[in-house]
């Protein structure tokens, strides 16, 4: 009886995957799976009829499976899976005792079989197969970075403290402190944590992120959380001293609700009475960029508003920004302090209308009064005096939504500009514009006046939200036997830009490469993009690239790839019949950008790879203000109100909502920047505590096959790379030479946040990270930041 049931259901599983394989045949795809369908129905019938035979084609099956899955992906265990699990489960079931007996009895009623030799020995064999490749991981790239370690005399430097997002202006991410070390780090513990008290509710936006950097100056460790909180806390302890605490404006229209940093500034003692009586309402500040879209001054000893600073500590960011809607304009980096300084750029919803966008308009106020010293408009690049009265900069124009670095030595400041709204069309943008030739485009400034100093475009006719998100890194480099001083782009394409950081000429090769420009009727494609020598790019995807956890969602995955247009590269045009973004609008790169090791002349980065799905929607003159929804009543995000088209963007992903693209999804590189080469590649965090579709809680168990790191690493002399950012809520230090694993720790919540390092005045080095969660990735959501230093 149990033959006839065991017949039945592999019957069942071969019409099924017969259906579906056929339908993948039909669009072009492999007949592997039709293959696979017969031998199953074959070896059903079979065992139904009570044969014997049944065990040995069986057999013969999964050797053909284990061929086809060899010359498919090779020996990559983790895209065996959907290959070849059920094959394998089947077949281990096949091969024990209650079906071998009955199947043999006929034979040897008294004595029945109980081992089938040619089905049994491909179970052995198979299983040994798979128990050898858990040791072996052919993705890894090892190597070791040898550069030796040269102290820089830099007075923009990070010593002891943590003085600005980045650490310093530069935005290396990097630290001189080495106490803790290679060594040593295996002995890290909890120091303190401490508990924000700001969670999301239920009027909050989805994507709800506490994506933090503390910064530690003033013998204070300062930090804001997604409504714009400003804690202050002893470094040593985590004991609060003040908090700044606004009124929370929660609404689930937000697009974005996060504060990733603030940042400091400290008056030079008063050297007179008319200068004490400026500086003495709040000699140190704390400045945060609040999603509002207000700039505020914060006395950085007692927490309360700076009253000599805007209109009693607040600047209003919508003035001379026109007619702004609700939640259209907001603040999400940490402005950038530089001299006399505070100076922001802007975020603007994304893809909500096609028209009446707020300015990507980069101003800089004086640090005392808020006054507005000059605006760069890229509407207007020539002119930077500042707008007065009821003038109002031109919309639509290119924002800069990440942080801004600045060469302090040299007197620039780099702004890397993104897209303007909408980020996915541009059928009705004046190519002819001033504003066109600052989309995706890194610009220097002038950093006393705003004037333009030089432009370098990494993306042309952005038409996928291919936005510069990263901070850019400067420092030094030896390239190729002659030191130049540099600036590092990351892109959401994946490449970083190394360029000569005075002139914006490119120090490592860029490639102009043809692209696709056949696409929607009135668009304009570009025919090239650039494309750098040191990229990450990820490698193009075929049919054999899907993934999934069974051979069903696999084929799944496989007929949508085979149904929507993809031409090979990150730039296949967007279409209404649905096309493969790859990388999609998360990027390679984002808003955690790189880490540079000045001393080393190292660069650690963690490249994202992951898929998206774009299908444009047309709009008519009876749907051009009318809200758009999926088929289970969600809304679409990307409306783009009186536009030509609304843009609906969803991961490539099964109904398991897991990713199509077979794993890593997150990796960490090791690059020498000597060379330009990468020497060092691995894979970066595991399935633990993934949300699912098809299990009531987290997945439970840490398969490390790469995830998504959303966050950036932290760098030190000590020869560390500090990450957290992976979506299994760990946070881990790595070997710099190496990519080593050295230690790891669970936390309790995703730690999708950049960690910074500081000297406490204990003459004890902390690490620390917020751990709170980020709402689009689905972590878990906390209010926790957390400090570690060694036993």
């Amino acid at each position: 009886m149990i033959n006839k049931l065991t017949s039945v259901v592999i019957a069942i599983v071969g019409f099924a995957m017969l259906y579906m394989g056929g339908k993948l045949l039909l669009l072009g795809g492999t007949p592997f799976y039709v293959i696979m369908a017969i031998g199953l129905l074959i070896t059903a019938v079979a065992l139904f009829k009570n044969k014997t035979m049944a065990l040995s084609i069986y057999a013969i099956l999964m050797w053909l499976v284990l061929a086809w899955m060899i010359y498919e992906v090779g020996f990559d265990k983790w895209q065996w899976i959907p290959r070849g699990d059920l094959i394998g489960l089947i077949g281990f079931w096949l091969a024990m005792p209650w079906v071998v007996a009955p199947l043999t009895k006929a034979q040897n009623p008294a004595n029945p079989a109980k081992f089938h030799p040619f089905l049994g020995t491909t179970v052995i064999i198979m299983i040994a197969i798979v128990i050898g490749l858990m040791f072996y991981d052919p993705y890894p790239q090892a190597g070791n970075i040898t550069n030796q370690r040269t102290p820089i005399a830099d007075s923009n430097s990070v010593s002891n403290d943590w003085v600005a997002y980045g650490g310093n202006n530069n935005g290396q991410r990097f630290s001189a402190l080495k106490q803790i070390s290679t060594d040593n780090v295996s002995n890290l513990q909890v120091a303190w944590t401490y508990h924000t008290g700001d969670l999301r509710n239920a009027q909050d936006a989805t994507e709800y992120t506490f994506e933090a950097t503390p910064i530690k100056v003033n013998n204070t460790l300062y930090f804001c959380t997604p409504h714009n909180e400003v804690h202050a806390l002893n470094p040593e302890t985590g004991e609060l001293k003040w908090k700044y605490e606004p009124t929370k404006d929660r609404s689930y229209l937000q697009q974005h609700q996060t504060c990733r940093g603030v940042s400091y500034y400290e008056a030079p003692p008063a050297e007179n009475s008319v200068q004490s009586a400026v500086t003495t309402v709040c000699r140190k500040r704390i400045f945060n960029a609040a999603n509002d879209a207000k700039l505020l001054a914060i006395d950085a000893d007692t927490g309360k508003l700076c009253s000599d600073f805007g209109n009693h500590g607040i600047v209003d960011l919508s003035a001379n920004m026109g007619k702004v809607r609700p939640h259209a304009l907001m603040q999400t980096a940490a402005p950038l302090v530089a001299g006399n300084l505070v100076i922001v750029g802007g975020s603007v919803m994304d893809n909500g209308y096609n028209r009446g966008n707020p300015s990507g308009v980069i101003r800089a106020y004086d640090v005392i009064t808020g006054r507005l010293v000059w605006n760069f408009d890229p509407a207007n690049p020539d002119n930077t005096q500042p707008l007065t009265g009821d003038q109002t900069y031109p919309q639509d124009t290119p924002v800069a939504w990440g942080t801004l670095s600045a060469d302090m030595k040299n007197g620039l400041v780099y702004v890397p500009f993104g897209n303007a709204s909408p980020d996915e069309l541009g059928i009705e943008r004046d190519e002819s514009s001033n504003s066109e030739k600052f989309r995706d485009t890194l610009v220097a400034l002038d950093l006393k006046t705003g004037a333009f100093k030089w432009r370098f475009q990494s993306s042309r006719h952005d038409l996928w939200d291919r936005d510069n998100p990263s901070q850019p890194s400067l420092l030094d480099i030896d390239y190729q036997g002659k030191r130049q001083p540099v600036v590092i782009l990351p892109t959401k394409t994946g490449n970083l830009f190394v360029l000569n950081r005075l002139t914006g000429q490119p120090v490592y090769p860029i490639n102009q490469v043809d692209v696709s420009t056949n696409g929607i009727a009135g668009e304009k494609y570009s025919p090239t993009q650039p494309v750098s020598a040191l990229n990450f790019i990820p490698e193009p995807l075929n049919e054999k690239s899907m993934w999934g956890m069974t051979p069903f969602d696999q084929m799944a995955c496989r007929i949508d790839f085979k149904s929507m247009r993809y031409d090979g590269n990150p730039w296949t045009p967007s279409t209404e019949a649905g096309s493969i973004i790859f990388p999609g609008n998360i990027g390679v790169f984002n808003w955690g950008s790189v880490a540079v090791d000045p001393q080393r002349q190292i660069l650690i980065a963690s490249p994202v790879r992951l898929a998206y799905k774009y299908n444009l929607i047309k709009r008519t003159p009876q749907t051009a203000d009318k809200r758009l929804f999926t088929q289970e009543g969600t809304p679409y995000w990307n409306e783009n109100f009186q536009g030509d088209y609304a843009i609906h963007i969803q991961q490539f992903a099964s109904s398991l909502g897991i990713p199509c693209i077979a794993p890593p999804w997150g990796r960490m590189v090791g690059v020498d920047l000597t060379s330009g080469k990468t020497v060092w590649l691995r894979r970066v965090g595991t399935t633990k505590n993934l949300k699912t579709t098809f299990l009531p809680g987290r997945f439970p168990i840490g398969f490390p096959m790469g995830m998504v790191a959303h966050g950036g690493p932290l760098v030190t002399a000590g020869d560390l790379v500090f990450h957290g950012a992976t979506a299994d809520n760990f946070f881990r230090a790595y070997d710099i030479s190496t990519g080593k694993l050295l230690w790891q720790t669970e936390l309790p919540a995703g730690g999708q946040a950049t960690p910074s390092t500081y000297m406490g005045a204990d003459n004890r080095q902390y690490v620390v990270i917020a751990a709170g969660g980020h709402g689009s990735l689905g972590t878990k959501e906390g209010d926790a930041v957390i400090a570690y230093r060694l036993k």
